[in-house]
C-alpha cells in the first residue's frame, strides 16, 4: 500500500542524514539507480509488495541486486527499511527522496515526449529555450516517446503543459466539426 506522506518522511530523514554526513550527492546517485531499477523491473516492485516473501528475504534480494553499487548510508538505509517491515514504500520514498533533492538544488524537472526519438542537439535547444524565457538555470530534461502524437511535441514542467503536437490539433479540428462551428458562416 502506497503512503505518500510516510515516503517524504523517511526521504527528509535520508536527506538529513545523508547532508550531516557530507553525502547528499552520492545518496542522490544511490536513489537514482534504485528509482531505474524500480522502473526497469516490475518483478522487483511485485516483490517488494509480496506479503509472501519475508523482510528478511526481501533484504537479501536487495542486496544481491545493489551490493557494491550503493552507499554504505544508502544500504544502512534500505535494512532499516525492511526490519520495519517498510520495504514496499521503497519506490515511494526514492521519488520523495529524488523531488526534495531536486528543490534543494534548485532543479527543475522538464519532460520532453515526441513521436520519435530527438537527438541531444533538440533536448539542448529545448533546455535553452527554457532558460531564455524563465528564470530556471537548473534543468533535467527528461525525454520520452510517444507514436500517437504522430508529430510535433508535449512539455511538462512545474505542473504546466505546453501541447504543439499533430495529435491535439486534429483533436481540435474534431470538435471543431462535432460542434459544427462553420455552419452558420456557410448560410
Amino acid at each position: 500500500m502506497r503512503n505518500p506522506r510516510l515516503a517524504e518522511r523517511y526521504a527528509k530523514s535520508l536527506i538529513d542524514l545523508s547532508s550531516e554526513l557530507q553525502q547528499l550527492d552520492a545518496v542522490h546517485q544511490d536513489m537514482v539507480l534504485i528509482q531505474s531499477i524500480c522502473k526497469q523491473s516490475r518483478e522487483f516492485i511485485l516483490m517488494l509488495d509480496s506479503p509472501i516473501i519475508a523482510a528478511d528475504k526481501k533484504y537479501k534480494i536487495i542486496n544481491a541486486i545493489i551490493d557494491g553499487k550503493i552507499s554504505k548510508i544508502s544500504q544502512t538505509f534500505i535494512q532499516l527499511l525492511c526490519n520495519k517491515n517498510r520495504e514496499s514504500n521503497l519506490p515511494g520514498i526514492v521519488s520523495s527522496f529524488i523531488e526534495q533533492f531536486n528543490k534543494i538544488k534548485g532543479i527543475h524537472k522538464v519532460k520532453l515526449t515526441t513521436a520519435t526519438p530527438v537527438s541531444d542537439s533538440i533536448k539542448n535547444s529545448f533546455v535553452e529555450k527554457i532558460k531564455a524565457a524563465t528564470d530556471i538555470k537548473n534543468i533535467e530534461i527528461e525525454t520520452k516517446v510517444n507514436e500517437n502524437l504522430i508529430g510535433g511535441f508535449t512539455l511538462e514542467m512545474d505542473g504546466k503543459l505546453i501541447d504543439g503536437s499533430i495529435l491535439r490539433d486534429l483533436n481540435d479540428v474534431k470538435k471543431q466539426f462535432a460542434n459544427n462551428d462553420y455552419i452558420h458562416k456557410l448560410r
